[in-house]
């Protein structure tokens, strides 16, 4: 695939604009949706910020889109010592942050970047156990579809899966946080090569499926946890009441997957996802990058643009990525 320049910051902004949507209205409930849907930024609410402001999806994402545009970025194996150090920083001085300041820190990453702290190896300081499936690192995964492995034409599966792992294991070491990324980069990654939501949704299933039933990594066992709607196919078929849009990975995953094949632009994709309600900064997020790759820049709202945190440091990093 070509270097989709354009992409890479439709991609960020996308991200951004998604989770600034959600931050004022996080851990809200459905209900309180309907009674009064987001329909723009919106300032204070949850975490009190200003409007435009976005959050620790958006954070950690440009640490790691950070990383990727180092000259180390571009091989293999990403540093991800550096990625470490980032996350420190974000974590305890506020670097890549909206408006000087860190919140809304999950508690498995929290819990990762103190192990990180303490000086544990990058890809074994995620916590593994079953119960730290969060989403944690599924909201900040997106800046790998354009590492070199994931733009591949002729795309090796194992080696993509390997470099996820790696990359997840640094905040959520069990295999189903690896597996939701895998699937929602193998989205991104039809995205990217100019496919439809829904062509991009089968193309993955394509893929994953035979893959997955033949394979012997972990990601076989967890496979059960996606395949009733993602791999299966029918998650466009279900109505919103089957969507959950809690902090669990499985629930992220569908719930933007869900957003992205139910509407047809930016805007209307990433205002259903924040208006699922819950964990509205992250389902924002993570539909909102997919959205970014679906429909490009100019379709986000220019009005939400206008008032997004950081917006020139943004695109700068974005052109650093693509130069990268």
């Amino acid at each position: 695939m070509p270097n989709h320049s354009a992409a890479i910051r439709a991609a960020l902004l996308g991200l951004a604009v998604g989770d600034a949507l959600g931050v004022p209205v996080e851990f809200l409930s459905r209900v309180a949706r309907r009674q009064d849907p987001v329909t723009g930024m919106r300032a204070f609410g949850t975490h009190r910020q200003p409007a435009g402001t976005w959050s620790d999806d958006s954070s950690l994402t440009f640490c790691l889109a950070e990383t990727l545009a180092r000259p180390a970025g571009r091989t293999a194996a990403p540093d991800l010592a550096d990625f470490a150090r980032r996350s420190i920083n974000w974590r305890y001085h506020a670097y890549w942050t909206a408006t000087g300041e860190t919140f809304d820190v999950g508690n498995a990453t929290s819990t990762a970047i103190a192990r990180l702290q303490r000086g544990i190896a990058p890809t074994a300081a995620g916590p593994r156990a079953e119960s730290d499936n969060g989403n944690g690192a599924l909201m900040r995964i997106l800046p790998l579809a354009f590492h070199e492995i994931w733009r591949a034409e002729n795309l090796d599966l194992h080696a993509a899966w390997a470099l996820t792992e790696a990359v997840a294991s640094v905040t959520h070491g069990h295999p189903r946080s690896t597996l939701g990324c895998f699937l929602y980069l193998l989205v991104a990654r039809g995205l990217l090569m100019g496919r439809s939501p829904a062509a991009a949704f089968l193309q993955m299933r394509q893929l994953a499926n035979p893959w997955l039933e033949r394979g012997s990594i972990p990601a076989v066992v967890e496979a059960k946890h996606y395949r009733q709607r993602v791999l299966s196919g029918t998650l466009p078929d279900q109505p919103e009441s089957a969507i959950s849009s809690s902090g669990y990975v499985v629930d992220t995953l569908e719930a933007a997957l869900w957003c992205l094949l139910e509407h047809d632009t930016y805007a209307a994709t990433v205002l259903a996802a924040v208006n699922l309600g819950d964990d509205t900064d992250t389902t924002g997020a993570v539909a909102g990058g997919l959205a970014g790759l679906a429909y490009g820049e100019a379709a986000i709202p220019a009005e939400w643009l206008e008032v997004l945190a950081r917006r020139a440091d943004i695109e700068e990093l974005a052109a650093r990525l693509a130069g990268a």
